[in-house]
């Protein structure tokens, strides 16, 4: 799938239009920026090339139509189309005087959004972004390598935002290389020389959390003997990669939701607000949603860290590029454990892209270092793990639930054959005596 050149900039306070826009032009093949304010609009505006805007009207605080006429002055070659629940007469001829081109009312069709969509690009030239094969096996996006179509895709969006500091979302299962993605966006873009801070959310223990993430003063708690500066006060004027956003505490959410808001922070102990300057890029393999279902998930800071989200594909939807990472991990481990480059029997690769690889990249590469630590010259099937060969899966027996006279009969008879109908010997190995055997066969 190749993503049209244009970015959409989304506004609505409403979160479930938020997602329908975003999802009708994703499927449209645009690349939406989201914003659940006017005011974070204005900083993405201001951040990031828009070519189309899209917005509501009602909104708490600031309306949508003052963004539209702030836009109109500010940025008077981005088109706008303003979406509303409330249409009017002397509203809609208000917001056309603003310099809105389009005016739908909700609720709307897939097909009405992709018409104005496609009126207010018309007029100005097509453009499409298409990066060459070569750039997506190029040391530009580090260590990933694929050159299918769903991850083409996750290159095309890490090409999008990578000089930009919007706020990403990665989302994936474990082991399909969410860390890298986000490395490949630091590192590929113009901010590559400021700092990129990893943080495991999962792995620091919830009550130390705050204090690693923003900091803590002197005296804040017991052990702080010092001044510290946090994660976030490390990564400033860069990137911080924050995985298993999940696992973070309430507490620890808020605070990360005023970072996002007011791009400050506020050391643990301290009264005194910090500027700061960072790009956050969030993770999880867990489903967020249903986590805000449960409570557990602030939903406001959901959709302020969805500004820009990307879909790490599984390796089951990608199994093409599995020649290619089993070429990457060959030579890696290779230099590393035989100072040599290591080969593949074809049927061994042949196994290996019919599995269906529920750990992902993680599992493959643990799959082909094994290989090559057990292999001699070349990695045959008899090198591979056994879980990855056929199996053969046998029929059930029948396992229904019968009255204990049937079973006991079935079993009589079992044994009657079993002895050649010998009453004595059948009865010796039922641990009966032969009379109560003779009324049993009655």
């Amino acid at each position: 799938m190749t993503l049209h050149q244009e970015n959409i900039l989304l506004v609505d306070d409403d979160i479930h239009i938020l997602e329908l826009l975003q999802r009708h032009l994703q499927s449209l093949n645009y690349h939406t920026y989201k914003a659940v304010s006017v005011k974070e609009a204005i900083g993405i505006l201001q951040d990031k090339s828009i070519d189309l805007l899209i917005t509501d009207l009602k909104m708490p605080g600031v309306d949508g139509l003052e963004l539209v006429k702030y836009v109109s002055e500010h940025f008077p070659d981005i088109p706008k189309l303003v979406v509303t629940g409330y249409p009017s007469i002397d509203g809609a001829l208000e917001v056309m005087k603003s310099g809105a081109l389009e005016y739908l009312t909700k609720p709307f069709t897939k097909e009405e959004l992709k018409t104005a969509v496609s009126k207010a690009f018309s007029g100005r030239p097509k453009k499409t972004i298409q990066l060459p094969n070569s750039q997506f096996q190029s040391k530009n996006y580090g260590d990933l390598i694929g050159q299918s179509e769903t991850f083409k895709t996750v290159l095309e969006v890490i090409n999008r935002v990578k000089d930009n500091k919007a706020t990403i979302f990665i989302s994936g299962e474990s082991g399909t290389g969410k860390e890298l993605v986000a490395r490949a966006i630091h590192y590929s873009g113009k901010f590559a020389a400021a700092p990129f801070i990893a943080v495991n959310c999962g792995a620091i223990p919830e009550n130390l959390l705050e204090s690693e993430l923003f900091g803590y003063t002197k005296g804040a708690f017991t052990g702080a003997e010092s001044n510290r500066n946090g994660f976030f006060q490390a990564a400033n004027n860069g990137t911080i990669f924050l995985d298993e956003i999940g696992n973070a505490s309430m507490a620890t959410q808020s605070r990360l939701l005023r970072v996002l808001q007011e791009k400050e922070v506020t050391r643990v102990g301290s009264q005194k607000n910090e500027p700061i300057d960072v790009r956050v890029i969030a993770a999880t393999n867990s489903n967020l949603k249903e986590l805000i279902s449960k409570g557990h998930f602030r939903e406001d800071l959901y959709y302020r860290l969805t500004v820009v989200e990307i879909d790490v594909p599984t390796l089951k939807n990608r199994k093409g590029d599995i020649p290619l990472l089993v070429e990457k991990f060959l030579f890696k481990y290779g230099v590393e454990y035989k100072d040599k480059f290591i080969g593949i029997n074809p049927d061994a690769l042949a196994v290996l892209e019919r599995y269906s690889w529920p750990g992902n990249i993680r599992e493959l590469e643990n799959v082909i270092q094994r290989a090559v630590i057990m292999c001699d010259k070349q990695i045959t099937i008899a090198d591979l793990p056994q879980q990855l060969k056929h199996h053969i899966t046998f029929p059930q027996e029948n396992t229904k639930l019968l009255p204990l006279k049937v079973v006991e009969k079935n079993y009589i008879l079992k044994v009657l054959q079993a002895t050649n109908n010998n009453k004595s010997q059948a009865a010796k190995i039922l641990q009966i005596d032969r009379k109560t055997l003779s009324e049993k066969i009655k």
